[in-house]
């Protein structure tokens, strides 16, 4: 029989009683259940803000050095590096793949380990790919294999995604997901953007004539650390979050599920494969623009994408828990259609303020997708478990279970479109000398998924509820 003991999350023995929470040791907590208005009233709401909070500095890092080859790359052969094409594009996208792959495994850290355990282990992992970087690039004579091998091993870094989901999705209740997911995954987003604005000003300044290619990955070390100690002093592990491996493989089984990874390859998948090639397309098309002197040090303008995608993807969770997930993710794929076809028309005028604008636009929409399509993965699985509106409730124990398991088995299957999308357009860069058939491709596919979400906005309609 266990004993309620005080928690600083709260503010007294009584109200975590009340609130009907045990707190054990190694900062478990038993009895968790956000829909219950009294708990999370008495405590609960303070306790998931707080392990939201380190989620998202954590996961942060991790879409941090998960981006850092795409930035580095654009630097190499100023420090003596000399590779093909095919192999840049291959240091560019590697890093998604193995990350894409690793989200499998990491979905079911959390039940297996703990949130709160797991984050401590996943931060600390971050040093290893952080170290290896700056090794590498300390050497313009370090065979390609060996930078290939250091840069899949960055993709530790997008792992981190899919376990902090299925954590942060425990702790919320079914009428905040779409909130609390979209700031969880707005602020590892946000990595990626920090990334490409303080990367280049860091290798550059005070260089003179050589560049500081290893501090791209020293910078973040005291920053995981950080991390690693905070989650480990700030952060909790939910009893309830149990691993369920039957209800893991019935959501393999699920139409839903399938569904939702094809809509999430096209909504994040392109977040994260533009942002990733996004400096190496400036440089391409604009050099001129690719970088700006400030003070001792140099800017690129690469990192405003990856920024307002990452901004916009709250706010898809916002609007997606509001009007439905549906609608919003249909909207994002027509806006994003339009962007990539801007961005065709406007490469033969050479006019870097057109290009920047269209690519910005299909970096909101595809943020706002993010959001949007990730917040109809629970509204799905509870009306598969019969219940009666999806949008505001989150059905029962086995679907919630298989919810959380979706969510990150989709957010692994998503994350190849980082690897895709710099591999189409490296494809595209080999055989035509310029990327406009790359992006052609991107417009029928952001079609055709507009196209399969309205055949299920049309039948959530039929329904009568929203999706």
């Amino acid at each position: 029989m266990t004993s309620t003991a005080t928690n600083p999350a709260t503010s007294s023995t009584s109200a975590t009683r009340s609130a009907g929470l045990d707190f054990l040791p190694g900062r478990w907590i038993s009895g968790w259940d956000p829909e219950d208005t009294g708990q999370w009233r008495d405590g609960g709401a303070a306790i998931a803000g707080r392990n939201l909070r380190w989620s998202i500095f954590a996961e942060f890092l991790g879409f941090v050095v998960w981006q850092l080859w795409s930035i580095v790359v654009v630097a190499l052969p100023g420090a003596g590096f000399s590779f093909t094409v095919t192999q840049t594009f291959w240091l560019i996208s590697i890093p998604s793949l193995v990350g894409a792959t690793l989200r499998f495994p990491y979905t079911f850290m959390v039940p297996r380990f703990g949130g709160r355990n797991w984050t401590v282990v996943s931060a600390l992992l971050l040093l290893i790919p952080a170290t290896g970087l700056a090794i590498c690039v300390s050497n313009p004579h370090t065979p390609f294999p060996v930078m290939l091998a250091v840069a899949a091993l960055a993709g530790l870094g997008g792992g981190n995604f899919a376990s902090s989901m299925a954590n942060i999705t425990s702790f919320y209740p079914q009428r905040e997901k779409g909130w609390a997911l979209g700031l969880n995954a707005a602020g590892g987003n946000l990595g990626a953007a920090v990334a490409q604005f303080a990367v280049p000003i860091v290798i550059t300044l005070g260089a003179g004539a050589t560049l500081g290619l290893p501090f791209a990955g020293l910078i973040w070390i005291p920053l995981i650390l950080v991390a690693a100690i905070g989650a480990w002093f700030r952060m909790d592990n939910l009893t309830s979050a149990t691993a369920d491996v039957k209800a893991s493989l019935a959501a393999l089984r699920y139409p839903e599920l399938w569904l939702m990874a094809l809509l999430y390859i096209g909504t994040f998948g392109s977040f994260i494969g533009f942002s990733g090639v996004f400096p190496k397309l400036i440089a391409d098309q604009f050099p001129a623009f690719s970088a700006f002197p400030l003070g001792g040090a140099t800017l690129s303008l690469a990192f405003v994408g990856a920024l307002v995608g990452s901004l916009a993807r709250p706010l898809g969770g916002r609007l997606a828990d509001r009007f439905g997930g549906s609608t919003i993710t249909i909207a994002a794929f027509a806006i994003m259609a339009l962007g990539a076809i801007g961005v065709i028309l406007t490469l033969p005028l050479g006019d870097f303020r057109f290009f920047l604008g269209f690519f910005l636009l299909l970096f909101v929409a595809s943020g706002a997708g993010n959001g949007a399509t990730y917040r109809m993965i629970p509204t799905l699985f509870a009306l598969r478990s019969g219940a009666g509106d999806g949008h505001a409730s989150s059905g029962d124990v086995p679907a919630q279970r298989a919810a959380a398991a979706a969510l990150g088995i989709v957010s692994a299957i998503g994350a190849y479109g980082g690897f895709v999308i710099p591999q189409a357009l490296g494809l595209s860069k080999s055989a035509t000398g310029g990327y406009a058939a790359g992006l052609g491709w991107f417009v029928g596919a952001y079609v055709l998924l507009l196209a399969v979400t309205v055949a299920v906005h049309l039948r959530g309609r039929r329904r009568g509820v929203r999706i």
